[in-house]
């Protein structure tokens, strides 16, 4: 029987786990590794900064539902890698980070990058672990996968010494399997009569749904949101979940519907900074609230049935259900106040003002895009404004940062993308503050001939920030600017389409002539600072 080394063997356990793209930067403590994926025909996706491998193997989870996973050299190619890694965790994506190491024989002798890395990541894993041993990798892999999909999901850190992914062992070493759930978790038939009878009930119901909600789940939304004649709203994570323009479907009056209801179904949500930490819910309303992790319920808000299940299991439960509930106005209600919230940002958004008003920025960015495109957004106050106008279709397929506000998100989320599904148009909504952080992985876009669409709201100024500063400290306002630089010619000079625009009318002309021209592009587009207030720092 012949020998592989152990670089391999970790490569075909990653194979059998479903993983075809592997991203990196590369670097010598991971050149077994590389050389394993090769062998076993992982595609290799080499990236300029180790962050955006990161953040690009957490899109690739979030689109597949399979493992995304980064591989980088030791010390400072894993170092790198922390931001990513802490996005992920906030965000309960599954993900593999595996890290070169250096030699055992090494160990507190100063080798090259000497380092003992997992101590780094333990409060922002759900595992952090060297592996030891050359004959037990392919183990490690499934322990990894493991707790990566454990409850909501999370990202394990494996790094691997050099010597033990050069190590040699039989090409016959078995993997193994079965070692990991793959039944999503449902409630039992009891709990599932009991919130269909707090949903048939109600006289103002609510189903605010969150990232769990896709494949046969969104499905089952619609039909439960049907059954029970019930408004929906979805964070980032579920977008696409319900068709746009669904006569129950909600995205401006969230607050205003918590405020009157009486039920709220909550399907793996956090109650924190971003819906108001559940105090924005009436205090008299009955919460429900699902999450496939026993540690986010009840967290800000008591739930007064705490069901420990997967979201779009307990949907697709409920959607058997003999109960339903009569029409009673409240939908209408609720469609009529969300069509006057989407009047008056109509309004705004059909300035003809110079420099552009971010809402005619967002309203042609949406349209442009349209139903069927995968779009990533990095910034602030720009992404915001932009996120309510893009109408994606498939659950997922907005890719934010989620609770972090990680800026830098967006060239590693569009990567895995345009790997994932090269077919689709590929999009990035800037700001030109997040751009700065991983814009030059434009020149990986260039390599790799990847044609991602990138639009920048481009103000000059940090401005969510320089808000907070006004409000507090208007006397002084520091480190708040910018300038308006020009970011579309640094896309021209690595070999990609790079335009300015200064005017309305000339965007959407942009936006074609950058989709026409078959190469990773980006319109910079200059917009109006605006003073909106953020109340993301308060408490």
């Amino acid at each position: 029987m012949g020998k592989i080394h152990g670089g391999r063997l970790v490569a075909r356990a990653l194979r059998a786990e479903g993983v075809d793209a592997l991203f990196t930067l590369t670097g010598g403590h991971i050149v077994p590794l590389l050389d394993g994926c090769v062998e076993e025909g992982i595609r290799i996706v080499d990236v300029r900064h180790e962050e955006t491998a990161g953040h690009a193997a957490e899109a690739y989870s979030r689109l597949t539902g399979r493992l995304g996973v980064a591989a980088v050299t030791a010390a400072p190619g894993v170092t790198n890698l922390v931001t990513a890694v802490m996005n992920a965790y906030q965000s309960s994506t599954p993900m593999l980070v595996i890290g070169g190491r250096h030699l055992i024989r090494q160990e507190h002798a100063g080798g090259l990058q000497e380092m003992n890395h997992p101590p780094i990541f333990a409060s922002i894993t759900k595992l952090a672990t060297t592996a030891w041993e050359t004959s037990r990798l392919a183990d490690y892999i499934a322990i990894a996968a493991r707790h990566a999909f454990s409850g909501r999901g999370g990202p394990v850190f494996l790094d691997i010494p050099l010597d033990v992914q050069s190590g040699l062992v039989d090409d016959g070493t078995p993997l193994p399997t079965g070692y990991r759930a793959t039944e999503p978790i449902g409630a039992d038939q009891q709990t599932v009569d009991r919130i269909a009878a707090a949903l048939a009930s109600a006289q103002h119901p609510v189903i605010f749904a969150g990232g769990g909600v896709r494949g046969d789940g969104a499905t089952a939304l619609l039909t439960v949101a049907e059954m029970f004649d019930t408004p929906v709203f979805l964070n980032a994570g579920a977008r696409g979940a319900m068709p746009a323009g669904h006569r129950l479907l909600g995205s401006l009056t969230r607050s205003r519907a918590f405020a009157d209801a009486d039920v709220v179904l909550a399907l793996q949500v956090d109650w924190d900074f971003r819906t108001g930490y559940g105090r924005k819910i009436a205090d008299t309303a009955t919460v429900i609230q699902v999450d496939p992790e026993p540690t986010r319920l009840g967290w800000n808000r008591p739930a007064h049935h705490a069901v420990v299940a997967d979201p779009g299991r307990l949907l697709a439960q409920l959607a058997k259900s003999d109960r339903s509930r009569a029409a009673s106005g409240w939908a209408e209600e609720v469609a009529a106040a969300e069509a006057e919230a989407r009047t008056a940002a109509e309004a705004e958004a059909a300035s003809d003002a110079v420099p552009i008003a971010p809402q005619r920025f967002a309203r042609e960015v949406g349209a442009f895009f349209g139903e069927d495109a995968i779009v990533a957004v990095d910034g602030g106050d720009i992404v915001a404004t932009t996120a309510r106008w893009i109408t994606v279709t498939s659950p997922g397929h907005l890719l934010e940062p989620g609770p972090a506000g990680t800026l830098g998100t967006g060239p590693g989320f569009a990567l895995a993308a345009k790997v994932v599904a090269p077919d689709r148009t590929v999009g990035i909504v800037f700001g030109d503050g997040g751009f700065g952080f991983n814009g030059f992985e434009y020149d990986t876009f260039v390599r790799h001939r990847l044609p991602i669409i990138g639009v920048m709201g481009n103000d000059g100024v940090w401005n969510n920030i320089k808000t907070f500063h006004r409000m507090f400290y208007p006397d002084r306002v520091v480190a708040a600017d910018l300038g308006r630089r020009p970011y579309h010619d640094v896309v021209t000079a690595l070999g990609g389409h790079g335009e300015l625009v200064e005017e309305p009318a000339q965007l959407r002309p942009a936006l074609d002539r950058a989709r026409a021209s078959g190469r990773p592009a980006l319109v910079n587009v200059h917009i109006a600072e605006t003073m909106r207030a953020s109340s993301n720092y308060a408490g």
